[in-house]
């Protein structure tokens, strides 16, 4: 087959700054090395605007002029399926240049809500597209209470990651980066609190570093690691991620802001956490971080909010927290594992066993994969 995949026009492929949409197109593409794929992304100075590979083929337009470059060039090809990522508004256009080809929108946000489409819009894209995947029920749930039509058409289809990337912190290589990225940090000792993601009130990391007033008394070598900019690959200073800053004034001794880390380098940093946190405060799609927390085999607190407990079950492979805007709440979770580190270990045993047997990337192409047949046959 050949298949073609666009991404949006907020960053470029491969994973160079990040973003989940890329970060799964870097896993997956590996297997599906039967096919002929072509991914188009916005241009990058540190990327050529063409590149050639086996079976693979990057092409890049500027973000200004993104949509109406990528629909002009899938007019020169005969593609038999194009995927479309997180622009249901965009697939009308690309239809009309590409007419004969089976069409897959892939959601991994709310982007069907009232406030991106109207409902001409999305009665328009479900009419242009063979199926709809999304990265979880909560998504799915989202689409369908909106327009029903559209059930039929949309499966959920989970992301993945590398086990070989993500080393678990029980076994010799994970040990051996787990103390090496701890002794760069200067962390010999102390009882790591990890998140990690874009610093903004939505993610909520103002609710860990509030937790600390409960917990240093008991944990006075506690210290919580924030990774993360802004944005990705941004580390602008905004008054959210300044309030962050003043707010940790308090503990100077136990928080620690890294800024934006690149994806290549966050399996080294998850390994070297005691407890990983999730602390969402928007209804979250379902947060790629939970995946890549479970493969490195730490145990993790999630809130109940949007998809994230599809994938952490609690009691079995994490802590899921409903009261989930209470930095007391966090903090007697945080209390919870780092009192009984056999609990913990048992969890996070659990969420690395859960990935292999589910969430490797491998798994997420051979879905893709099967809809992609599903829909070619069914068009021809």
């Amino acid at each position: 087959m050949r298949l073609a995949f666009i991404c949006t026009e907020k960053l470029p492929s491969p994973a160079i700054k990040g973003g989940a949409v890329q970060i799964m197109l870097d896993g997956i593409i590996p297997f599906l090395t039967e096919h002929q794929v072509t991914i188009f992304s916005i241009s990058n100075k540190s990327l050529p605007d063409n590149e050639k590979y086996a079976h693979l083929e990057y092409v890049r337009f500027p973000r200004e002029t993104y949509m109406n470059n990528v629909a002009e060039e899938i007019k020169k090809h005969q593609f038999d399926v194009i995927h479309v990522f997180n622009r249901p508004s965009h697939v009308p256009i690309y239809k009309e240049s590409s007419p004969n080809s089976s069409f897959v929108l892939s959601l991994h946000n709310d982007m069907f809500s009232e406030l991106k489409l109207t409902k001409e819009e999305g009665l328009k894209a479900i009419e242009c597209v063979d199926a709809i995947t999304t990265v979880s029920n909560y998504i799915k749930q989202t689409i369908v209470k909106r327009f029903p039509q559209a059930s039929n058409k949309v499966h959920v289809i989970y992301s993945g990651v590398d086990l070989q990337k993500f080393q678990s912190v029980y076994e010799k290589q994970g040990k051996i980066i787990r103390k090496e990225v701890r002794k760069h940090y200067n962390l010999q000792g102390k009882q790591v609190i990890l998140f990690i993601g874009r610093l903004s009130k939505t993610k909520g990391p103002h609710l860990l570093i509030n937790a600390l007033d409960h917990l240093i008394n008991k944990y006075p070598d506690i210290m919580l690691v924030i990774v993360g900019g802004k944005w990705f690959s941004d580390n602008t200073v905004d008054d959210y991620v300044q309030s962050l800053f003043d707010l940790s004034s308090k503990f100077p001794s136990h928080v620690l802001f890294t800024k934006y880390v690149p994806a290549e380098n966050i399996p080294e940093h998850i390994v070297m956490a005691d407890v990983f946190v999730c602390c969402s405060q928007w209804h979250e799609p379902l947060a790629r971080v939970h995946y890549e927390a479970m493969a490195a085999g730490i145990p993790i607190i999630t809130t109940n909010r949007g998809g994230n407990g599809e994938v952490i079950h609690h009691g079995r492979n994490g802590l899921v927290i409903n009261d989930y805007d209470n930095p007391k709440a966090f903090a007697d979770a945080i209390d919870y594992l780092l009192t009984n580190p056999s609990e913990g270990k048992s969890l996070g045993l659990n969420g690395r066993e859960y990935v292999r047997k589910h969430f490797q990337f491998h798994h997420a192409a051979e879905r893709l994969e099967k809809i992609y047949l599903q829909i070619t046959q069914k068009n021809h």
